[in-house]
């Protein structure tokens, strides 16, 4: 069986899940995924909801580590963070590795 790496054995995954399960927040990752930094208000122009539901999903992608921001004037502009999306498919990656390998030995065990 595969050790998790040191720092998904330190650091749980479980917050960018749970980001990543709401479709709003789905949406404004998937804006920012091209890599261009966007304000709340330029964000907030297709969404249908206020800009403060919007400030409220970018903080949770922010606490998940999915988005970075930093303060331009009066103006917070937010930016996408592929690293942590890439921990959180490096455990995937992790878990199907044991789960390929418990189904192997499985197989072999009822073959016997």
């Amino acid at each position: 069986m595969s050790k998790p790496s040191t720092r998904a054995a330190t650091t749980s995954p479980a917050p960018i899940f749970a980001a990543l399960g709401d479709r709003t927040r789905l949406s404004l990752l998937m804006s920012l995924s091209d890599g261009r930094v966007r304000s709340i208000a330029t964000l907030s122009v297709d969404a249908k909801i206020t800009r403060q539901a919007v400030t409220k999903h970018l903080h949770v992608l922010q606490s998940a580590g999915l988005v970075s921001s930093i303060r331009v004037g009066r103006e917070s502009r937010f930016a996408y963070k592929p690293e942590s999306l890439a921990e959180a498919r490096s455990y995937l990656d992790m878990v199907s590795t044991q789960w390929d390998d418990a189904l192997t030995r499985l197989r072999q065990h009822v073959e016997e």
